[in-house]
């Protein structure tokens, strides 16, 4: 009796988590096709770098929260992504898309820069 009980709570708080908006392991390979899918690459640079239209993103992104938060309301030249466009699951994909892209050499490491 005890274990139908644990599993029927298990359950009902697996549901209860995941209805109200848990974000099961972002997918970075599924952020970089989101990426691309919303048009971010075209002002933000394929990997994040920046560009003329956007600032640099990646490496190092901005907090998760903000990072949302700032697609979602975003009053400036961007602008705003509601779910309906870019849902929460993509946007959390491309988070983990920006998080996963490299830094770059150490100037220092490059010998042609130090000449």
């Amino acid at each position: 009796m005890q274990f139908r009980f644990a599993c029927v709570s298990l359950a009902a708080l697996t549901a209860l988590v995941l209805g109200h908006g848990a974000a099961l392991a972002a997918s970075a390979e599924n952020g970089k096709k989101a990426f691309v899918k919303a048009g971010c690459w075209q002002c933000h640079g394929t990997v994040g770098q920046g560009g003329v239209a956007g600032p640099k993103l990646a490496p190092d992104p901005m907090p998760q929260e903000t990072f949302m938060s700032f697609v979602r309301t975003t009053n400036r030249a961007m602008p705003p992504y509601h779910e309906a466009i870019l849902p929460d699951a993509d946007l959390a994909d491309i988070y983990a898309y920006l998080q996963s892209i490299p830094k770059g050499p150490d100037p220092k490491s490059i010998p042609l820069l130090n000449q």
